[in-house]
């Protein structure tokens, strides 16, 4: 089959999920500061939301800033983390975290890419979405979702995230891009998910590779 998303496609994609969307994790940590919603970012990595949104409300709540991670203990802050995957890395990455944010950056998290990356614990995903959702630039994170319904949908071919990455940027218009991680994060935990992806209740099954050998099926 011969199947191409045609470039105004992408709008009519993103307004159709836009109709059915409910708020990621890091959409409802938007209130909260800059610092917070980059620790939720790195919680969540190989964790389900649902996990990581009262843990780290629970945890905001006593430690806000990088100041208070510094102060705790490291097996203080490991329970507090514990429940998460790889807890033990996760408090190491953020006191560290923590320490060069206070020392290089004035204790403001930076707003560009090189030296979001350069924080422990940070990657491509974490950075992209950050600048995306936090600082509004055009930026595409790309976590397990973003992966798996961009090659579903026929937008990739592609083996790993940052493939995908530099593919969807090549095709997805840039102002589109701080759309695509929060709209197929919340497409993905809801209907395309990985084993059992909910076709006959997906809205843009008409645009979807994978959809239209399920329909044919």
């Amino acid at each position: 089959m011969n199947f191409k998303t045609k470039q105004g496609d992408y709008k009519k994609i993103f307004s159709i999920l836009e109709t059915v969307h409910q708020p990621t994790m890091l959409e409802l940590f938007s209130n909260r500061s800059v610092f917070q919603q980059l620790v939720a970012v790195m919680l969540s990595a190989r964790t389900k939301d649902s996990t990581v949104i009262p843990l780290a409300k629970r945890l905001f709540s006593s430690y806000p800033g990088p100041k208070e991670f510094l102060k705790i203990e490291r097996k203080v802050l490991e329970k507090e983390l514990h429940g998460i995957g790889f807890y033990r890395v996760k408090a190491k990455n953020l006191q560290k975290l923590s320490q060069q944010i206070l020392e290089e950056h004035q204790g403001i998290v930076p707003n560009n890419f090189e030296d979001l990356v350069k924080l422990p614990g940070v990657g491509r995903k974490t950075a992209n979405c950050i600048l995306a959702s936090t600082f509004r630039q055009p930026a595409i994170g790309v976590d397990t979702h973003v992966h798996r319904i961009s090659n579903r949908l026929g937008w990739v071919n592609t083996n790993v995230p940052e493939e995908t990455e530099e593919s969807l940027k090549q095709k997805i218009p840039s102002e589109l891009w701080i759309k695509v991680n929060p709209l197929l994060v919340d497409h993905g935990q809801r209907i395309c998910q990985p084993l059992k992806p909910k076709c006959d209740s997906c809205k843009i099954i008409e645009y979807c590779e994978y959809g239209k050998r399920y329909e044919e099926a």
